[in-house]
């Protein structure tokens, strides 16, 4: 009699405990679902369920982290689905990673071309991007400049994707030259090579190959050794975009520029009061396909249609080269542009955590939205 209680109280526990975790199980999927969607909650009760059932083991050991600590190596992390091939959900991207990034930089102080404060900017990055798994390479070359020539070096990285079609994704890494002022450039270039390191870090951690090639390319030279953008230099050899207008012409002589579908530029994209207009140079359908990608993950105030009139930048030589191009970049109230005060406390992890957020999701909509050879004209 006594065993046959024990029983009965045992069967009556482990009716229980199951009832318990059939009751959790909803709203532990669910919190998993919307942390790794950005907190937007879908409304599909099928999909869900199904969602529900698959996902007993994971939710065992909690739900993923989206912020990775710096220290962590990139992971892929992946939602239980009844598909057969569940699409992997790549790493978030880490705006205090960023972060991280840009105070390197400014560590190593004032980094104007051919100077051995860029040398150290310039092993830091290769460092970095080997470390994620990539390919790297250094295009050397010399420059002419008001201050004579100067050796220079633009860094690529590359993640094949299924054809030979190429985004490029880019930044000019290199500081203005100033003989009286100590200028160290967070915002100009720190955010914008912080944020492109890190969109590297998590495109490189997919287990899923991109449809498109996605080259990583960091601009040496993009800035005047004059004061000003046009007090020196001709309009055949502009005193500027040095290592954009090398690395396009080279597109241009190896015949691979009808491969570059598009490119995207990172530009002073590091405010704490962010707000991106559309730079008045940029292929719309390009600048529309970020912007509407922006709007859609809730950065509606961030992705403006005011003009942004930028009068050059390193996206020029590609326009020129028959590239579609944007440019993200907000300089017109930027007021601690190429002053002293363009530090650290301007910037936030925040910001360029937007921006590497929605040049993410747009890039496999830039892939599919036209073949190398066939893509649209800057109006369309």
């Amino acid at each position: 009699m006594i065993e046959q209680m024990k029983r009965s109280l045992i069967l009556k526990h482990r009716i229980a405990g199951s009832a318990g975790v059939l009751a959790c199980l909803p709203y532990s999927a669910l919190q998993c679902w919307a942390r790794s969607r950005r907190g937007r909650l879908r409304s599909q009760p099928k999909t869900f369920m199904a969602l529900a059932l698959f996902s007993v083991i994971p939710l065992i050991g909690g739900c993923p982290r989206k912020e990775l600590p710096p220290g962590n190596k990139p992971v892929s992390i992946s939602i239980g689905s009844p598909s057969p091939s569940p699409a992997p959900i790549p790493t978030s991207f880490n705006g205090e990673r960023a972060m991280a990034h840009v105070k390197k930089q400014l560590e190593f102080g004032p980094r104007p071309p051919d100077t051995p404060e860029l040398v150290k900017t310039r092993n830091y990055i290769v460092n970095e991007l080997k470390s994620y798994g990539l390919s790297v390479s250094m295009d050397e070359f010399v420059a002419n400049t008001p201050q004579g020539r100067k050796k220079m070096a633009n860094i690529i990285a590359e993640i094949p994707g299924e054809s030979t079609n190429v985004i490029i994704i880019a930044s000019h890494y290199d500081t203005k030259f100033f003989k009286d002022l100590h200028f160290v450039g967070a915002n100009d270039p720190g955010a914008s090579v912080g944020t492109l390191l890190e969109l590297a870090r998590v495109a490189a951690s997919s287990s899923t190959k991109p449809k498109s090639t996605y080259r990583f390319v960091f601009f040496d030279g993009e800035e005047a050794f004059c004061q000003g953008w046009d007090d020196c230099g001709t309009p055949e050899n502009p005193d500027h975009t040095y290592g954009s207008r090398q690395y396009a012409q080279e597109l241009v002589d190896r015949h691979q520029a009808q491969n570059v579908q598009a490119l995207i530029l990172l530009d002073m994209m590091g405010y704490t009061k962010l707000e991106l207009g559309r730079d008045t140079m940029s292929s719309r359908w390009l600048q529309n396909i970020i912007w509407q990608t922006g709007r859609e993950l809730g950065y509606t105030k961030i992705f403006v249609d005011r003009p942004e009139g930028v009068g050059g930048d390193d996206h020029e030589p590609f326009l020129r080269a028959g590239i579609d191009s944007v440019d993200l970049i907000q300089l017109n109230d930027y007021s601690y542009w190429h002053t002293p005060e363009d530090t650290l406390d301007k910037i936030s992890a925040q910001s360029m955590k937007i921006v590497g957020e929605t040049v993410l999701a747009s890039l496999p909509r830039i892939a599919a939205h036209a073949s190398a050879g066939t893509r649209p004209s800057s109006s369309q």
